[in-house]
This record gives structure tokens, C-alpha cells and sequence, in this order.
């Protein structure tokens, strides 16, 4: 359950994060980075520190109660301490768990929606042909801007082989085909027959089956399959969370130069945000998303679209 943020108001906040980075770097882990935030680890829990004009804003992440608590306590009372000019104020939000976290509030979703070009009758229906087959499973496809996101990516790229891991019923295909030149090709990988079913009549009805080669069986496997020559323009990875780390290794080292590989769910619905969570999926996710924010290899940005999307580009 454990993310708490606090807003200091203060004219100095980037001369409080030294202070507490540098008096606190002797007995904890901490370090200030080059656009002037603060990191600050004691005991298994992490206060970030961020500059924002005429305030600073802490957050607090740990795995446990009692370990924030401790977090928010060695952090204010420092923070107080520093402040001989002024008199600050500290208030703890109570902690919430991660999945509790509101990424994209419903208004703001479907203004997006609204103002995004509208889908045509062939995504509409595969929407609630797949809502009527799948059930809960429905939340696995992507939403209509996250789409459309695809295909102007595909589009900008200048792609012309694109792999797709993970296909569902095939909404995604879909985008990423229709951002293909007509000679394109999309290699979509997946494991499940019966929902390919669905993708398959769909790329007809959609005019893109030619474009698309459905390959059935271990991502995987047929990835690491291919030429190892760089020749994948763009990938999209929505598939088993655990084998994202594979998946982007496999992927990133068949881009082109300027290739783009595009992950999907890199959120999961909040978790990653909280420590607290340490299923196999949670630690993958983190340890890949950690990974690519430091991988030379791309230039990278994380972007807050539905349940957040990885955009990374081979350098």
C-alpha cells in the first residue's frame, strides 16, 4: 500500500535537496541528479525529491507502513531543521497502494477519445466482437488513441517490417498494418488460436491479411529465429509481462538504426510504483523499466497513455 507525497511550499527547493542529499548521503543512499532532483534511500524506502518553481514535492515509496513512516520522518525532520530562513510545513498524504493510484482520470479518457480521429466501423465492431468473446478479457486490447498513437509512429518511422508481440484478437495489428506501405510486413506473434481466430477475420475485413505473417508458439522463440541482421523498423510489445525484459533484448538488438520498439502496460495499473508489490510481473516490469531509462543503446521516454506506453529508439 505504501506511496505517500507531501508539497513544501518554499523559494529554495533545489538548495533543500542538496542540503538533505548531502547531510543524508553519509548514513543513506542519495544522490542529486543533473536536472536538479534528489534521491534518497534508508531502510529498504526511497523519498524523491523534485524542484517545482516556488515548491518541492516529496514522494515517499517503501514496501511497508512502518518503513515510510521512518522515511517521512527522517526526511521532514531534516528538512525543518535546514529551513533558518523560513518556517516550512510537511504534510504526509496517507499512504495509498499503487493500483489505487488514478494514472488517467475517466473525464480526461474519454476527451482524449473524443478528440482523437474516430475509429472506422471495422475497429468499432472488432471492439465489441471481442467484449462479447472474451469477457474480462476485453481490457487486454488497446484503447482506440493508443491505436491510433501506433499507426502515426508506424507512419514516422517509415516502417516497413514490423514485429508485434502479443496479438489478442488483433486491434493493434490492425493500426500497425495500416501504417505499412502496401509491400509492408508485420510479423505478429501470440500463443492463442482461439483469439487469432477473431484477429484473422478482422485483417481481412480491415484490408490488411496480406501485410500480416500470424506466427503461433513461443515470442520467444521465433524472435531469437530471426536474422540477426538489423532489420526490424518498429516493434510493439503487449504481451506476457514476466518475458518483457527477453522480448525488448531480443527485439532491441534487431532494430535499425532509428528503429522504434513501443511497450505497452508499463504501468501495470499502478504496481510498478509500489514497492509493495513483488509478484514475478511487478519485479520484471521495474527492473526493464529501470533498464531502458539507462540503456545507451536508445533514447527512450515513458509516456502516461492509458496504462503507460514505453517508446524506445535505437540510437
Amino acid at each position: 500500500m505504501p506511496v505517500s507525497t507531501a508539497t513544501v511550499a518554499t523559494p529554495r527547493p533545489g538548495r533543500y535537496i542538496k542540503q538533505l542529499v548531502s547531510h543524508l548521503g553519509h548514513k543513506a543512499s542519495a544522490e542529486v541528479t543533473g536536472d536538479g532532483r534528489g534521491s534518497i534511500t534508508i531502510g529498504g524506502g526511497t523519498c524523491v525529491l523534485s524542484p517545482r518553481g516556488d515548491h518541492l514535492d516529496l514522494i515517499v515509496a517503501a514496501q511497508d507502513l512502518d518503513t515510510v513512516a521512518r522515511v517521512q520522518d527522517v526526511v521532514a525532520r531534516h528538512l525543518v531543521r535546514f529551513a533558518t530562513q523560513e518556517e516550512l510545513s510537511v504534510d504526509w498524504s496517507a499512504p495509498v497502494a499503487g493500483q489505487d493510484i488514478q494514472i488517467l482520470d475517466p473525464v480526461l479518457g474519454e476527451y482524449l477519445l473524443a478528440h482523437c480521429t474516430p475509429a472506422d466501423e471495422v475497429l468499432q465492431e472488432l471492439v465489441v466482437k471481442t467484449i462479447e468473446a472474451t469477457g474480462g478479457a476485453a481490457g487486454m486490447q488497446i484503447s482506440h488513441d493508443e491505436g491510433t498513437f501506433l499507426t502515426m509512429l508506424v507512419k514516422m518511422v517509415g516502417a516497413r517490417n514490423a514485429v508485434e508481440v502479443g496479438v489478442f484478437t488483433g486491434y493493434s495489428s490492425i493500426c500497425i498494418a495500416r501504417g505499412l506501405p502496401a509491400d509492408g510486413h508485420l510479423l505478429a506473434l501470440d500463443v492463442s488460436d482461439e483469439w487469432t481466430t477473431i484477429a484473422q477475420h478482422y485483417w481481412e475485413r480491415a484490408g490488411v491479411a496480406d501485410r500480416i505473417q500470424l506466427k503461433l508458439g513461443p515470442a520467444i522463440e521465433a524472435l531469437r529465429a530471426l536474422p540477426a541482421d538489423p532489420a526490424i523498423d518498429i516493434a510493439f510489445i503487449d504481451a506476457d509481462k514476466v518475458s518483457y525484459p527477453a522480448y525488448y533484448e531480443e527485439i532491441v538488438q534487431r532494430l535499425r538504426p532509428g528503429g522504434v520498439v513501443v511497450l505497452d502496460n508499463v504501468f501495470l495499473g499502478g504496481r510498478v510504483l509500489d514497492p509493495a508489490y513483488q509478484e514475478d510481473h511487478h519485479v520484471a516490469m521495474r527492473g526493464l523499466n529501470d533498464l531502458i531509462a539507462g540503456d545507451d543503446r536508445v533514447d527512450s521516454v515513458m509516456l502516461p497513455i492509458r496504462d503507460g506506453v514505453t517508446v524506445a529508439r535505437k540510437r
